[in-house]
């Protein structure tokens, strides 16, 4: 298990969490009360900060029941959080619902968090790539 050191920006904000034994991503809640109107995005503060041992990376996840119920995800999906980064973890909310705003409190989980290894590049130059089956194909290369 790797250790992420974290500090609370706010006392009372929950620490990130992991509903279920198995589960890759931890909760993360917001430190403010909000409503967020049809359309709109809004950078909500979780109220707290990490330290990511080097070679590790955070990505910030939609909630899938904030989803399908009320239509709210992420603008930038997933969210990634370097392992240099020491700032307060926000998530940038949008809510698609065309008619409804969702309101939150303190404390309501609003995203997830997973930690991965990542593995860094050499990138090196070259006059040409070398060949594959799917050469250059892109968008619907593969088929519908």
């Amino acid at each position: 298990m790797t250790k992420v050191l974290i500090k609370r920006l706010d006392a009372t904000v929950p620490l990130p969490t992991y509903a279920k034994a198995g589960d890759a991503g931890a909760d993360l809640a917001t430190r403010i009360d909000f409503t967020i109107k049809p359309g709109e995005r809004m950078l909500v503060p979780t109220g707290i900060s990490i330290a990511l041992p080097n070679g590790f990376v955070a990505l910030v996840h939609p909630r899938s029941g904030l989803a399908i119920k009320h239509g709210i995800s992420m603008v930038n999906t997933p969210g990634t959080v370097d392992a240099g980064f020491r700032g307060e973890l926000q998530v940038i909310l949008i809510n698609h619902d065309l008619t409804e705003s969702v309101s939150f409190k303190k404390g309501d989980r609003i995203a997830q968090l997973v930690i991965q290894k990542v593995e860094r590049a050499d990138f090196i130059e070259v006059e040409q790539l070398p060949g594959s089956e799917r050469s250059s194909g892109g968008f619907g290369s593969t088929g519908s």
